[in-house]
């Protein structure tokens, strides 16, 4: 076990031990764990007060001596002793608390048996999938069971883990001190009802535990240039694309989460996956993490995102329903999933974390960072099965880039490679060797068209970006990665109230990516040097007149 590179890599953010094959708690901490495990007449846990005293002596024993979030100990208390029912602090220190400690006291088995087993889930394949710290520029995916997430994000609750190089590392907060500190530091309805998702999450697995798995990958379009497939995009390989546009589907009403064409859905995320989840945030991407709590997990080891890079989170569950939306957010009570499963036992829910610029202002419309959203919306939508039937074609015909580019000056052919080629994600293999994923993105099976896009207003409202730019950029980016359609979510915002008109209009003159990127970069060169201060769209209607005829000419 000691020697093994992925566990490594993680132990220093885990709170276990490890001596040669095994790995297991300090003898302090499983007696603490006993004790709470047969209930409140034994441990005297049953309050908010005594269970943060129980929780600040666990990390004692694990000598985690970083101090929690000032308030925290007033958080756990307020909320326990004071926001839930009697009936339901009867229930949660009766019935849940105990075996949330039996969980954790199954933690360093649990682990154990991840690893163990870790080598086999792709195995054929030669790919790693265990629990490691899934660094920057490291392509590459993590499989969990939902029965480890469980215990992990008890030991989150708990807050025992080591915390101390997690920022220097570009690691996100894990522990739910500062969710519980916010509590009573600044009270919000919106914090209490954050705290009822995750309790009621620990409710169900506590009562019933899933058996399936969840996948965190690591997407990379890569910046230097690589033999096999293509690296970060230039504006030259989207003004030149001839590529049609993919179809395009608005919706005034509705949530992206809801949607049930097992689409892949948008987490409009923070470079740091999860956001402000287990601190004040409550817009889209936290409540996201708050009804699909095991999307948390991939806070303990995927650091920040750089520009050229996405993460896909594959089966989480969603065990939440609510209603409203920040200041407005609210448990809404249970929600039981009904999607299937694929064969590698994930709930066939997809969610793509991107980041968008942050207030981007006026720089949104240069060249520059156009690229970078496009391009980021690229990385997270693009699909690994793509290159490997390209590279089974290589293999099978020895085809050489001369038999692939018969002509320097056909740039159909050259694009349509370059989708293929943009569409690998290279993962480490056991043996340290760089190599494609498998076709795990499709996971309803071999030889089916790849699942649209369901996505909305992503970058704009508090991170500030241009309603119309961004839609229409991942309209770019979904067509180019060879999606099939997208579901565009409006949220009934003003600025998009043309976007159906628009986007048919486009589809109905047959448009290519080139032809929509080349005409998105026009105007927003205009627009950055003043010689327009209209929307996209409304600068747009008048030029389709002149586009039609310049065609036709």
């Amino acid at each position: 076990m000691e020697s093994r590179e992925d566990l490594k890599s993680i132990l220093a953010y885990l709170p276990v031990l490890v001596r040669s094959t095994n790995l297991f708690w300090p003898s302090k901490v499983v007696e603490a764990l006993k004790e709470m495990a047969q209930g409140p007449d034994h441990s005297r846990v049953n309050s908010g007060e005594v269970l943060f005293v129980a929780i600040r002596d666990m990390r004692r024993s694990l000598s985690l001596l970083q101090p929690l979030a000032p308030f925290a100990s007033e958080g756990y208390a307020l909320f326990f002793d004071e926001l839930i029912s009697r009936a339901e602090a009867a229930e949660w220190f009766g019935e849940v608390l105990p075996a949330l400690a039996n969980l954790l006291l199954q933690l360093p088995a649990l682990l154990e048996s991840h690893y163990q087993n870790a080598d086999d889930i792709l195995g054929k394949y030669g790919f790693k999938t265990g629990l490691r710290l899934l660094g920057s520029q490291e392509a590459g995916m993590v499989f969990l069971s939902q029965e480890l997430i469980g215990a992990l994000l008890a030991c989150a609750f708990f807050c025992l883990f080591p915390a101390s190089n997690r920022g220097a590392n570009h690691l996100p907060t894990i522990n739910f001190d500062e969710l519980f500190a916010s509590l009573y530091e600044g009270y919000s309805q919106k914090q209490e009802n954050k705290l009822k998702c995750i309790v009621h999450y620990f409710k169900r697995i506590c009562s019933c535990m899933p058996v399936g798995f969840v996948s965190f990958e690591r997407k990379v379009l890569p910046e230097d240039c690589h033999p096999l497939f293509t690296s970060y995009p230039e504006a030259d390989f989207w003004s030149k694309s001839v590529l049609p546009l993919c179809a395009f589907e608005v919706h005034s009403v509705g949530f992206i989460e809801d949607q049930s064409t097992d689409a892949l859905e948008v987490d409009f995320a923070n470079k740091y996956i999860g956001g402000g989840a287990l601190h004040r945030g409550c817009l889209q991407e936290e409540i996201r993490f708050m009804i699909n709590p095991e999307l948390i997990a991939g806070m303990l080891f995927l650091p920040s995102m750089a520009d050229n890079e996405a993460i896909e989170i594959v089966g989480a569950e969603r065990f939440c329903d609510y209603k409203g939306y920040a200041s407005s957010f609210r448990f809404a009570g249970d929600h039981a999933d009904k999607r299937h499963f694929d064969s590698f036992g994930r709930c066939i829910t997809r969610i793509v974390a991107i980041d968008a610029l942050c207030s981007p202002g006026m720089k949104q419309y240069a060249l520059k960072y156009l690229l970078r959203e496009t391009n980021k919306a690229f990385c997270g939508f693009i699909d690994q099965s793509k290159y490997c039937q390209y590279k089974g074609l290589f293999q099978v015909k020895g085809l050489h880039e001369a038999h692939l580019y018969p002509d320097e000056n056909d740039h159909t052919s050259r694009n349509h490679l370059e989708l293929n080629e943009a569409s690998s994600t290279t993962v480490e293999t056991n043996q340290g060797a760089s190599v494609s994923l498998p076709a795990l993105g499709n996971s309803d099976g071999e030889g089916k068209d790849l699942p649209g896009i369901a996505t909305g207003n992503w970058g704009c409202g508090a991170f500030g970006g241009d309603p119309e730019l961004k839609a229409i950029i991942q309209w770019l980016a979904a067509s180019q990665a060879s999606r099939p359609f997208i579901l565009y979510y409006t949220f009934g915002i003003d600025a998009l109230q043309n976007l159906d008109q628009i986007t048919q209009w486009i589809l109905s003159h047959e448009w290519t990516v080139g032809d929509l990127w080349n005409m998105m970069v026009e105007y927003s060169s205009q627009r950055l040097n003043g010689r327009t201060d209209l929307g996209f769209f409304a600068w747009l209607l008048p030029s389709l007149t002149s586009h039609e005829l310049s065609n036709t000419n």
